[in-house]
């Protein structure tokens, strides 16, 4: 008998947790190991933050759902993993040993890393659902007393697309409560132009994205760092393409959602071998750790180099279908090494992107996630909103379900008409 640990229930960990279970023999156990005992929708969080969606539309109770799928579910947070002993310690005093462990944590948020920037300071955030509640108490104050926003990202992020989904569907809010007019919008990010994503662009995502800018009046800024925020006032710096800094300049801000920079959590950071600088988990094609090979990683945590270099620093995203393709390979590669054989699934890493605008949006595939690509295609419409919403009721029930069909790959299949977009290969 084997016991395989999930550490994490998030989008990676709760889809992993029952992949193994169609993966695995009958004897064979799995344990999540998880903070938070529900999951919640992340993609939705812009439409939380201006009151389009409750918490509870988005949120799935996982211990019966997990119960239910003979998965052991213990909702306590990690307080350090020690792979040299093949055990998680947890903050209240458990200790959970494994014969694997799949690594699914998605990243801690590097607010502290700018002064000001967070919740706990004077910027928003969408990252998580309690942060997106948060943002929409302010966003509730700015329609009663307008004023400039200010949306983007910070210097060292991965995640653009919800801060592009964020800014327009704000402005869409806005529009709806007929004080546009009174609201001045600019977009900051450190890509190196609108539209890159971390991904040096996908289709045409750099015109479209300016298109939509320019039609909706909001200005931007590119190659631009955040050096600090105080109340109500945000201090950038742009950077030219020879690295010098232009001078500081002081935006001012009555809402602001900005989306930090990534690294891994502390429990799993630190680990030589295992974790880079980052704090972020190195895996292997087969997403197993070259020193610890019964320790794999998948989603938002696993370690993935930049694109290349750029003026102001940009990360790798790890989007939804991404994920999904790691997802799928771990469990088949651990199901071949519990029934004596070698890892052999190479997960896809194809990107299949519904970026939503509140009414209308973009929609962009990669693949795979990495240029030079096969496939690079991006596209606009109405019918990109209308989607986002559907697959999000498609997803949430069938999580909540307990199935583990493969969400982006229905995705693609279903909306994009793209049939040979395949999940893993052998390798």
């Amino acid at each position: 008998m084997t016991h395989v640990v999930v550490l994490g229930a998030g989008l990676g960990g709760a889809i992993m947790a029952y992949e193994l279970k169609d993966q695995l023999r009958p004897e064979d156990t799995v344990t999540v190991v998880t903070k938070d005992p529900k999951y919640h929708f992340v993609p939705s969080n812009p439409w939380i933050a201006v009151g389009w969606r409750d918490r509870e539309d988005i949120t799935v109770d996982l211990a019966p759902v997990m119960e239910k799928k003979g998965i052991t579910f213990i909702p306590v947070a990690a307080e350090k993993l020690h792979p040299d002993e093949n055990r998680i310690a947890l903050v209240d005093g458990q200790s959970v040993s494994y014969d694997h462990l799949v690594i699914a944590t998605g990243p801690e948020l590097a607010f502290d890393e700018i002064p000001g920037l967070g919740p706990d300071g004077f910027t928003q955030s969408i990252c998580h659902i309690d942060h997106a509640l948060a943002a929409k108490t302010v966003f509730e104050k700015l329609l009663a007393n307008p004023g400039p926003v200010v949306i983007g990202a910070a210097q060292g992020a991965s995640c653009f697309g919800p801060a592009y989904e964020f800014l327009f569907i704000l402005e869409t809010a806005l529009r709806r409560a007929k004080i546009r007019d009174k609201v001045p919008m600019t977009f900051v990010t450190p890509e190196p132009y609108v539209g890159h994503l971390g991904l040096d662009g996908v289709g045409d995502t750099k015109g479209l994205l300016e298109s939509q800018m320019r039609e909706k009046h909001i200005k931007w800024m590119t190659n631009t760092r955040v050096k600090r925020v105080e109340d109500g006032h945000m201090f950038v710096e742009e950077v030219g393409e020879d690295g010098v800094a232009k001078p500081e300049k002081d935006l001012p801000f009555a809402f602001s959602m900005m989306l930090p920079a990534f690294r891994g959590i502390k429990p799993v950071a630190g680990i030589e071998g295992l974790s880079n600088p980052r704090g972020f988990t190195i895996v292997d094609k087969h997403q197993q750790n070259p020193k610890y090979p019964n320790i794999f990683a998948v989603g938002v945590c696993v370690a993935i180099p930049p694109m290349g270099p750029t003026p102001v620093p940009c990360g790798v995203p790890k989007t939804g279908f991404m994920i999904e393709s790691m997802v799928t390979a771990t469990a088949h590669n651990i199901g071949n090494i519990v029934r004596g054989k070698e890892p052999d699934s190479v997960g896809s890493w194809n990107a299949v992107c519904l970026a939503d605008f509140g009414d209308g949006g973009i929609a962009f595939v990669a693949q795979p996630q990495i240029p030079p690509r096969n496939v690079n295609w991006s596209s606009s419409g109405k019918w990109v909103h209308l989607a986002k919403a559907g697959f999000e009721k498609y997803f949430i029930r069938k999580l909540r379900k307990g199935t583990s069909e493969p969400f982006y790959e229905s995705l693609a299949l279903k909306v994009l008409g793209i049939d040979k977009l395949k999940q893993t290969t052998k390798g």
